[in-house]
């Protein structure tokens, strides 16, 4: 077989071999390359062939090398093997140093795996690591200690475990990427090392409980307000994770707790809180349960999570928090409709009444009948401003003010506390000229101007331009003051427009103090202090024509009775 490999023409006629034997060619003998082997006892050797061209009188000798027989094995070896390598692997298990150096053992598992030992190899090793696991988890059954210090001994063991495996399977690396991969029924020696784990845990149902009990006494904690350890908690839970048992062992439990959980606390948020302060603490809780994803849960948890706190705080108590908040609702809702319909601020009266109706479906025909009523009010003031304006040109009635009027019925509308102010005589004439007219129609009726809810557009003159003023009537009363003078002190100003001092110097101080200051104030601060004056600013400027100048709103506090 040698001679086949070796050449072609190693095959030769007998008339050839004569030639050969009579020019009494030497065969020399040809040693092979020594290949030195821990399974070998001895070097081999092969003979060698010369070859030679015929009538040229040269001889050529023929080394073929790295042509051995396989080597035998040493007696004894495969037990010596082993027991090197268990020694490692009980090392790295106690968590003591190796006396062999990877290298070596590396060598070793090669040697074993190329004598056809793989498979008896694997179910050592397999053994050697279901003894060491099902001792530490028979430890964790034994400790006695409170839930913290056993989690932490649970994590501790689990930590250990995966650093023990990453070196064994160092060492079995040969074994893992030759055998354990061609044989699709076996799991490679990291994923055996889970598996058992995995296997004692679910079997131990002592330590499996109080490793999930734990967890979830833990995150009850949190939930009441404590700090816990959030990292030995995503510890543990990527440790179940990782064993492919965390929806199984924990989610479902941890979904059960939460529900029983959030029933009780939205019990005692419906009792306790009123509606605003309890939408803010569900707001609260909301965003602590998705921070409490981010930080140790499994983000396939955060929907079910999330959809049993709406549930239990919103859901169960939807009825209950209706009823308890129409009222609030209600008050916010029609100041804030009110606003929006005197100022003309609605982005549609259509979107209006189908907000309405969503209105009237969910709380009842009780609830909208006012706020249908605000929107018959203004539309019935439209009508009856055409009317006017028939009847003074009928009067001839002369004036270069246009007046709007809204006829508001007291009962629809917010309550409004009325305040005496004095108006310019031409604003007064106005007014009269407007009641004279309503109540020829409207024999019995009382009219009570609200001077709150009133708004002004005044054009202004400035150096740098004109400009068009839309502000209040308060601050009107203030700026047509300077119509007759250069300044005016706060004494002079209070006098004149007969407002209230607390309702005065916030008028003063958005016209002075604000973004658009069209007047300025003497001294300068951000607050109107007595003795203060006033003066036209004759400098002012702004990019745009039309300039809306906010009032300073009075800070509010609403109290509902339940």
């Amino acid at each position: 077989m040698a001679e086949e490999d070796s050449f072609s023409s190693s095959a030769t006629t007998s008339q050839e071999q004569e030639q050969l034997e009579n020019r009494n060619l030497i065969v020399p003998s040809v040693a092979a390359d020594h290949h030195t082997d821990d399974l070998t006892e001895a070097s081999t050797t092969l003979s060698g062939f010369a070859g030679v061209k015929l009538g040229t009188g040269s001889v050529k000798k023929l080394v073929i090398r790295n042509f051995k027989d396989k080597p035998l094995i040493l007696e004894n070896y495969t037990e010596e093997a082993w027991q090197k390598l268990k020694e490692a692997v009980q090392a790295i298990q106690n968590n003591t140093s190796v006396q062999y150096s990877l290298e070596e053992l590396y060598q070793s598992v090669k040697n074993l795996c190329s004598y056809n030992l793989s498979a008896n190899l694997y179910k050592q090793l397999k053994q050697l690591c279901e003894q060491h696991i099902r001792a530490e988890i028979h430890q964790l059954r034994e400790y006695s200690l409170d839930t913290g210090p056993f989690l932490k001994k649970m994590d501790k063991c689990w930590q250990d475990h995966a650093r023990q495996m990453s070196m064994i399977r160092n060492i079995f690396l040969f074994l893992d990427r030759t055998y354990v991969f061609q044989i699709s029924m076996l799991s490679s020696i990291w994923d055996m090392g889970l598996e058992l784990f995995k296997s004692y845990i679910i079997c131990d149902q002592n330590v499996q409980s109080r490793t999930i009990d734990g967890i979830l006494l833990l995150i009850e904690k949190e939930r009441n307000g404590e700090m816990i350890d959030r990292c030995l908690i995503q510890r543990l839970l990527s440790m179940l994770s990782d064993l492919q048992i965390y929806q199984v062992s924990f989610e479902n439990k941890f979904l059960e707790e939460t529900n029983r959980f959030y029933a009780a606390e939205g019990r005692k948020l419906v009792q306790k809180k009123e509606i605003p302060g309890c939408l803010y603490h569900i707001k609260n809780l909301l965003e602590e349960e998705v921070d409490r994803v981010r930080a140790y849960l499994s983000l396939n948890t955060q929907k079910l999570l999330i959809a049993i706190v709406e549930k239990q705080l919103l859901g169960e108590h939807l009825s209950a928090v209706l009823q308890k908040g129409k009222d609030v609702f209600e008050a916010f809702y029609k100041k804030d409709l009110a606003r929006r319909l005197l100022l003309g601020k609605s982005a549609s009266v259509d979107a209006e009444k189908s907000m309405l109706s969503k209105l009237k479906q969910e709380c009842g025909t009780a609830f909208t009948n006012k706020l249908q009523g605000m929107f018959k009010d203004m539309e019935l003031s439209k009508d009856i401003m055409i009317q006017l304006k028939q009847y003074m040109q009928n009067q001839n009635i002369p004036g270069n003010i246009e007046l709007t009027v809204s006829i508001l019925t007291t009962s629809f509308w917010p309550t409004y506390i009325p305040k005496e102010i004095q108006l310019p005589p031409e604003m007064e004439r106005l007014q009269e000229n407007f009641r004279n007219f309503y109540l020829s129609k409207h024999s019995g009726r009382k009219l009570q101007w609200q001077s709150t809810l009133g708004h002004c557009v005044l054009k202004a003159e400035f150096k740098k331009g004109k400009k068009e003023l839309q502000v209040t009537l308060f601050q009107t009363l203030v700026l047509l003051m300077f119509n007759e003078g250069d300044h005016f002190s706060l004494e002079e100003i209070k006098m004149a427009t007969g407002l209230e001092d607390r309702e005065l110097r916030r008028t003063l101080q958005s016209l002075a103090c604000g973004r658009a200051r069209v007047l300025i104030k003497n001294p300068k601060g951000k607050d109107v202090e007595d003795g203060d004056r006033f003066f036209c600013n004759e400098e002012f400027n702004h990019k745009l024509f039309k300039i809306k100048i906010n009032q300073i709103q009075e800070k509010e506090t609403l109290v509902f009775s339940s």
